[in-house]
C-alpha cells in the first residue's frame, strides 16, 4: 500500500485573484506635474501658495461657517499647543472626511437624477485620498498613544456625522467650511516649518512614503514633506472656495470652463 503524505498548502486567495487586482494602484499627487521631476526644497519652496490668503465672508453662512472654524481651532491650540506632529494627524483625520462624503453625496444624487455630475466626483474623491496619504505619511514621523488615537476617532466620528449633515442641507456652506478649515490648515503647517527653522523640532530625513508620494529628492527632510503638504492644502482651500462660489452662482459643470486636451471631447461624468 503507497502511502502519501498531506496534500500541499494551496493558496487559493492568490490562485484565484483577478489580475486587474496584481497591478499597483499608486495614489495620485494633487499637482500633475509632480511626477515630471523630482522635488527638492528650493522648488518647494518656488511654489505660490498664498500663505496668508483669506476669503472674507460676505453672506451670514459664510460667516458662520469661518465662526465655526476658528471655534474648532481653538480647543485644538489648548490641547496640542506646539506638538505639531499630533496635531498634524488631528488635521488629517478631519482633512480626509469632507471629500469622501461630498464625493458619495454627489455620486448618490447623480445615480437617483440619473445625468452627469458636471465633474466634481472625481476631484472629491481625488481630495480625499490625498488627505489620506497626508494621514499615512505622519504616522510614519509621529506614533499617537492609545489615548490619543482614541480622541482622534471620537472626533473624527463627530465631523463625520455633522459634515454629512451640512453637505445634504447646504452643499455651498459645506465647501465653504473646508474653505476655511484649510486656510486654517496652511497657517498650521506654516507655524510648523517655523518650529523646525527655529530648531524645536528635528528635521529629520523625510518617511520613504513621503518620497515615493510626492517625487521628492531621496536627501528630502521633514521640512520638505510639510512644504509639501501645505502646498496640497492650499490647493484644496483654493478649490473649496471655488466650488461654494459655483454653487451660488449656478454653474456646478465644470465641463463648459475645462480646456481641450489634444482636441478631444470631454466625457461627461
Amino acid at each position: 500500500m503507497q502511502v502519501t503524505g498531506p496534500e500541499p498548502f494551496r493558496d487559493t486567495i492568490l490562485e484565484t485573484m483577478p489580475c486587474e487586482l496584481r497591478i499597483p494602484r499608486n495614489p495620485a499627487p494633487m499637482r500633475e506635474d509632480t511626477m515630471e521631476h523630482t522635488w527638492n526644497t528650493k522648488d518647494l519652496e518656488s511654489l505660490d501658495i498664498g500663505p496668508t490668503k483669506h476669503r472674507v465672508p460676505d453672506m451670514i453662512s459664510d460667516k458662520l461657517a469661518l465662526w465655526a472654524v476658528k471655534s474648532a481651532r481653538k480647543p485644538t491650540d489648548l490641547f496640542f499647543r506646539n506638538k505639531y506632529m499630533h496635531r498634524s494627524v488631528m488635521l488629517e483625520v478631519v482633512a480626509a472626511v469632507p471629500g469622501m462624503v461630498g464625493g458619495l453625496i454627489r455620486h448618490i444624487k447623480s445615480l437617483q437624477k440619473m445625468r452627469h455630475d458636471g465633474g466634481w466626483i472625481g476631484h472629491l474623491l481625488h481630495e480625499a485620498e490625498n488627505e489620506r496619504m497626508h494621514l499615512m505619511t505622519w504616522m510614519e514621523v509621529s506614533k499617537p498613544v492609545l489615548w490619543e488615537r482614541a480622541l482622534i476617532a471620537t472626533v473624527q466620528t463627530g465631523f463625520f456625522a455633522v459634515f454629512s449633515l451640512l453637505y445634504m442641507v447646504s452643499p455651498r456652506t459645506a465647501h465653504r467650511v473646508v474653505g476655511y478649515l484649510e486656510e486654517e490648515a496652511v497657517t498650521s503647517y506654516t507655524h510648523f516649518i517655523g518650529e523646525i527653522d527655529a530648531g524645536r523640532i528635528e528635521n529629520v530625513k523625510a518617511p520613504e512614503i513621503a518620497i515615493a508620494y510626492w517625487n521628492l529628492d531621496p536627501q528630502a527632510t521633514l521640512r520638505d514633506v510639510v512644504l509639501a503638504v501645505r502646498a496640497d492644502e492650499a490647493l484644496h482651500r483654493d478649490t473649496n472656495h471655488h466650488f461654494s462660489d459655483r454653487i451660488k452662482a449656478g454653474r456646478e459643470s465644470l465641463f463648459e470652463d475645462m480646456q481641450n486636451v489634444d482636441d478631444k471631447p470631454h466625457i461627461r461624468y
